[in-house]
């Protein structure tokens, strides 16, 4: 298969970046996207060309890591899919296809395509975690658990925390990631006990991070490749409404 690829280019945050224009040719259609770029660096390599700088881990889906902007959409326009598991064979032959970085405030670039976002575990050290001494490991029958808060627990906790959110918000909110991270914790008994402190210390943290504000829009919901849900959004303002009351 044979495309054309207009790669957002940049040297570091403070240079001026642009588009640069590859034709690359023979590109096997079972080829993810990652090893589109891998393809795309070698052939820049060998011609004494600097390579294209992008973010990827594990290239199972799992990490997040894969963040790439992918003609107009966060990790391309499939529903429920990372760019690392995005495939050639889903674009025609001769395509042109448009790569940019997370654009966000709270995101600088570092190079090319890849982004710091390190500002998603500030979030995380802000309060994502439970803190409160549980003793020894219980045996897991021990805990009784509603099963529907179970499972909405499991569900938010499916958030990789990559961006998507971010990037398709106009805002660049980070409401869906802080949602998702509030609600896997405080539905559950070992975490409800903070979740009052939790969900004031991550919102604080993530105003003052530089995120935006929620328009609700669905926009981080429709292009989170884990399909979490904005009624996490929700959740976490009712939290933190009642635990501002409380205070």
């Amino acid at each position: 298969m044979n495309f054309k690829l207009k790669i957002w280019r940049q040297h570091n945050a403070a240079s001026k970046g642009k588009f640069v224009e590859y034709q690359l040719n023979d590109v096997p259609a079972e080829a993810s996207f990652l090893e589109m770029l891998d393809i795309l660096n070698e052939r820049l390599v060998l011609n004494g060309d600097d390579p294209v700088s992008f973010d990827h881990d594990c290239r199972e889906g799992i990490c997040g890591a894969c963040g790439l902007y992918i003609n107009g959409h966060p990790h391309g326009r499939f529903k429920n899919t990372t760019t690392c598991q995005l495939h050639m064979r889903k674009f025609h032959d001769g395509d042109t296809i448009t790569v940019e970085p997370w654009r966000s405030e709270a995101f600088p670039i570092i190079k090319d395509l890849m982004v710091d976002r390190s500002a998603l575990d500030k979030l995380i050290q802000a309060g994502g975690y439970i803190s409160v001494h549980t003793g020894g490991v219980p045996d897991a029958n021990t805990i009784l658990i509603n099963k529907h808060n179970a499972d909405l627990s499991m569900d938010a906790a499916s958030c990789i925390g990559c961006g998507a959110c971010v990037a398709a918000c106009k805002n660049g909110s980070a409401m869906l990631f802080v949602g998702a991270k509030v609600s896997q914790l405080a539905l559950l008994p070992q975490g409800e006990v903070e979740s009052d402190d939790r969900v004031q210390k991550m919102v604080a943290r993530m105003d003052a991070l530089g995120f935006g504000n929620c328009s609700n829009t669905y926009a981080c919901q429709a292009e989170c490749p884990k399909n979490i849900s904005v009624s996490n959004i929700a959740r976490m303002n009712r939290y933190y409404l009642a635990a501002k009351l409380k205070k």
